[in-house]
């Protein structure tokens, strides 16, 4: 596979996700994402942490769906 075979399928994917994302997102309140991931939730618990002077965040996620570029759409009712 090419370089640019490569390019195409995550662009493939990519829209195909988009379109997946798009047709849900109605269906909840909220919405995370990170580099890799899109998390849509109705439910989320936002906790700070401190460690050695520097935040951090935890997330609590409740009835959630999950989108990952990588693997298959996954449903939850807690995250």
């Amino acid at each position: 596979m090419s370089a640019e075979d490569l390019e195409r399928y995550e662009t493939e994917i990519e829209l195909q996700l988009y379109r997946e994302y798009r047709d849900v997102l109605p269906m909840f309140a909220y919405v995370i994402e990170t580099e890799r991931r899109f998390y849509l939730a109705n439910g989320v618990n936002l906790q700070v942490h401190e460690d050695h002077g520097q935040p951090y965040f935890e997330l609590e996620l409740s009835d959630a769906w999950v989108w990952d570029m990588y693997v298959e759409e996954l449903g939850t009712k807690d995250l």
